[in-house]
């Protein structure tokens, strides 16, 4: 058995069986497909207070409505969050912030998957943009709130980056900072690798932040497995490249129900309770690459990511 007594097999429902999240406040991106919808349904399943960070309203609030239809108790609110957008971030938290809640968890969930070169509003490349640097941001303006939470409610607070294992495949230099907005260097798949590593890197290196703070916060990453939704347009999905798939090993393809259990198990499950910086998989903790475990490189990330945000 593993250590976690979960496998792969295991979904959200069922990691989180018998936990208890009344008075819990969380606030998921990407909400209105995929893992991100089942995450938000469990988690309010569950009694959290969930907040759904979301780009389409219409799409939010149309999920909302489905999860009161199942959970008529359920405590769900619907923000608009475009994580491409400083802007839209720093309103988002702004807005948060003003709501007077707490917050006890954060799951960075929102992500693109392989897009053809586009810029930002902030004239960054979009998948950087997107998955990471939005989710930097926006965990750098969250992070007072938490711990004013943690410490007021005497609970561990969470922050969670969901990754994947395509961060194996990136670019040689693993991070291209002098490239990042470089079309002529663009890889749509190793640029896609670069912003799961990474999220990575930036929970490792917010861990020993956290640490050195004395905060009652953890900060870890996972891998959801091989979920196809709507993160991956279909004429993407026939032109992932064999280096990617290799990377992903066995091709597990897991429903979304699987695909949302190692992020609520990391966001709520007791068994994790204490541990930080490190990356989950199968409901379990594993190893990452070891560009995921480069603490030179994290520090460098969070520079970096830090003068971007300025």
């Amino acid at each position: 058995m593993s250590a976690s007594g979960f496998s792969l097999s295991s979904t959200a429902e069922e990691v989180t069986h018998g936990i208890d999240g009344t008075g819990l406040t969380a606030i998921i991106t990407g909400t209105t497909n995929g893992i991100g919808t089942e995450t938000a349904r469990v988690l309010a399943l569950r009694g959290v207070h969930v907040i759904m960070g979301v780009r389409n309203l219409i799409a939010g609030k149309n999920i909302k409505e489905e999860i009161l239809k199942e959970i008529p108790t359920a405590k769900v609110d619907v923000m608009e969050l475009d994580l491409s957008s400083m802007a839209s971030v720093r309103r988002f938290a702004s807005d948060f912030s003003s709501s007077d809640l707490p917050l006890n968890i954060l799951i960075n969930n929102a992500g693109i998957c392989a897009p053809v070169f586009t810029l930002s509003k902030d004239d960054i490349e979009l998948q950087f943009a997107t998955n990471h640097l939005g989710h930097f941001l926006l965990t750098n303006l969250l992070l007072d709130t938490m711990k004013k939470t943690s410490y007021e409610s005497n609970k561990e607070g969470r922050i969670v980056n969901v990754s994947s294992d395509g961060h194996n495949y990136t670019y040689p230099e693993e991070i291209i900072f002098d490239k990042i907005n470089d079309e002529s260097s663009y890889d749509r798949w190793k640029a896609y690798g670069q912003s799961k590593l990474a999220n990575i890197l930036h929970v490792n290196e917010l861990a020993r932040h956290l640490k050195e703070d004395g905060a009652n916060i953890t900060a870890n990453s996972l891998h959801p497995g091989a979920i196809f939704t709507n993160i991956v347009s279909p004429e993407v999905g026939q032109t992932i490249p064999k280096g990617l798939l290799n990377v992903l090993g066995e091709f597990v393809i897991k429903s979304v129900q699987q695909g949302a259990a190692t992020t609520c198990y990391v966001a709520l499950n007791p068994k994790v309770k204490g541990i930080s910086g490190k990356y989950f998989s199968d409901n379990n903790m594993v190893e990452p690459s070891s560009q995921g475990k480069d603490t030179d490189l994290a520090k460098k990330l969070w520079n970096f990511s830090m003068k971007l945000i300025e």
